[in-house]
């Protein structure tokens, strides 16, 4: 994720994945989102999963929960 928005061969591949996975029928995850600007990026390409520092850093399950319950 790191050079989508700044390398056309990186954002060549990731667009490459989603286009494989929607032919497919399968859903994809976005690992590695750090920025507002990746983000962006693949919501543009029908991408809407996704993980990353942008949301978090990596936290125990409990922690993860309270931020789950934070959200709702």
């Amino acid at each position: 994720m790191r050079d989508i928005t700044t390398d056309s061969n990186d954002a060549t591949i990731v667009q490459t994945v989603i286009a494989m996975t929607k032919a497919l029928g399968l859903g994809v995850i976005a690992e590695g989102v750090e920025t507002e600007a990746q983000l962006e990026f693949l919501e543009e390409r029908s991408c809407h999963a996704f993980q990353g520092y942008l949301f978090s850093k990596p936290v125990p399950l409990e922690a993860f929960e309270q931020l789950l319950s934070k959200s709702s």
